[in-house]
């Protein structure tokens, strides 16, 4: 299989030019592909290069008995493998699995404070594991959060180079409509993206065969894992529940209302039973939260209320492989969603918009019928991100907008199956250019 371009790469090298790198740990959800992004990167900048695989070789879960400090540990490395050859300055050190023995994250002030070797741990559930560590230095560790493949990623994957992106970007920028055969391409493209997802082993199956077959199985397979992970690894919550609550994604996300509902996950069930299970979800990188603002206004982060969200899985493909068989043929054709269609769009867009950075809010208004997808940050605005699944008009868009009661919206963003344009204050944009909404916003916002 050959090795897909990633972001990741160029933050690997980013960290590895800094004079100053404290050790680095990469989290992601499972099979994101850190493992494999972390070798090539060392195969091409290190001489030597010591992979240890805590969940492949159990062996090396002792290399603390005698302590954390650097010199106990690598004598220990070499006590259970001779062989290895630890050059100072020329040598990275990659713990990988190290859900399998989060401890080794105890190591990493200590490597810090010696410095002469590199080292990166990985690993997936940290979000989860992190809380059961008790000696992870505060100020001697660098993180990392890897997703799955993105739109853009998934371009360069298919050959498309920087060139052309910023070519649509800046036609965006400028308000101009895209081509009539780029826009025919990206399209057809865009819907395969969102079929197949950004898990590296499905979007390399799909390249590599030119269809989809096989790719059900590798993504039902990675959902396996998923919850073969709830039932291993969940602590202190009711591994059931968490399942449940996995379960109830989809549903949820196929009602006209589609703010998670506790009371649907089972009979009897209460907020705070499952509210654990839902943070563990969510911090094993599976899903994400997006938070209901008490009032769409600045600042976003400290304007929600915590008991009322959506749940979006991470990853759009997985979720399209939690439905009927034939519905990756649906999404393909665009056809036969039905009332499903809305859910999927708003979790493919929503989806684009965390692996950029964001935070996910959407506003409910308790006493209308206005409702807004989603919010971002561009400088003073305050952007609602409409996401229209279908033909229509934007009521509660217009609004926000319009309305004095809003000071800090002055414009939206709609994301439709359309071309780019601008009216009333509302920049569309087809859904493929999600990918580009943080950098369409830094090149400047549209004037009124």
């Amino acid at each position: 299989m050959n090795y897909l371009r990633r972001k990741m790469d160029d933050r690997l090298l980013g960290w590895k030019r800094d004079e100053r790198r404290l050790p680095l740990v990469v989290q992601g959800a499972r099979q994101v592909g850190k493992t494999e992004s972390i070798r090539t990167f060392a195969r091409a900048n290190y001489t030597r290069f010591v992979e240890i695989n805590f969940a492949e070789d159990p062996r090396f879960r002792e290399v603390v008995q005698d302590g954390y400090a650097t010199r106990d540990v690598l004598r220990n490395l070499t006590r259970i493998e001779p062989e290895l050859r630890l050059e100072p300055g020329r040598t990275l050190l990659f713990f990988d699995e190290i859900q399998e023995f989060p401890d080794i994250a105890s190591t990493l002030k200590f490597f810090a404070q010696d410095g002469r070797f590199d080292v990166i741990c990985s690993g997936s559930l940290l979000g989860v594991h992190y809380k059961r560590i008790s000696h992870v230095g505060v100020g001697y560790k660098t993180e990392l959060t890897m997703e799955s493949m993105d739109f853009e990623e998934f371009l360069w994957a298919r050959g498309y180079q920087a060139d052309f992106i910023e070519d649509m970007l800046g036609r965006i920028v400028a308000r101009k409509p895209l081509g009539p055969v780029e826009t025919t391409a990206l399209s057809r493209l865009f819907l395969d993206y969102c079929v197949l997802g950004g898990m590296p082993a499905a979007v390399s199956r799909y390249f590599e065969n030119g269809t989809f077959e096989g790719v059900l199985d590798i993504q039902r397979g990675i959902v396996a894992d998923y919850k073969d992970d709830m039932r291993k690894y969940a602590e202190g919550v009711d591994q059931a529940r968490i399942l449940n609550v996995f379960n109830r994604i989809p549903v949820q996300l196929a009602a006209e209302n589609k703010k998670f509902q506790i009371s649907k996950v089972a009979r009897d069930a209460r907020f705070k039973d499952y509210r654990g299970c839902i943070d563990w979800i969510c911090d094993a990188g599976i899903a994400r939260r997006c938070h209901c603002l008490s009032f769409p206004a600045s600042p976003l982060r400290g304007n929600f209320d915590p008991d009322r969200f959506k749940l979006y899985m991470a990853d759009t493909g997985l979720l399209v492989s939690l439905l009927d068989d034939e519905t990756q043929r649906d999404v393909r054709a665009n056809r036969n969603l039905g009332g499903y269609k809305g859910g999927l769009f708003e979790n493919i867009v929503g989806e684009a918009l965390a692996k950029q950075g964001y935070d996910l809010f959407y506003y409910k208004r308790e006493d209308s019928t206005l409702e807004e997808d989603f919010f971002v940050r561009a400088g003073d605005n305050v952007v609602p991100v409409e996401v229209k699944s279908t033909q229509g008009r934007s009521k509660s868009l217009r609004t926000l907008i319009n309305s004095d009661h809003y000071p800090d919206i002055r414009w939206g963003v709609k994301f439709t199956a359309g071309n780019v344009g601008f009216e009333n204050r509302i920049l569309t944009i087809p859904y493929y250019t999600a990918f580009l909404l943080r950098r369409i916003l830094e090149r400047g916002t549209p004037s009124p």
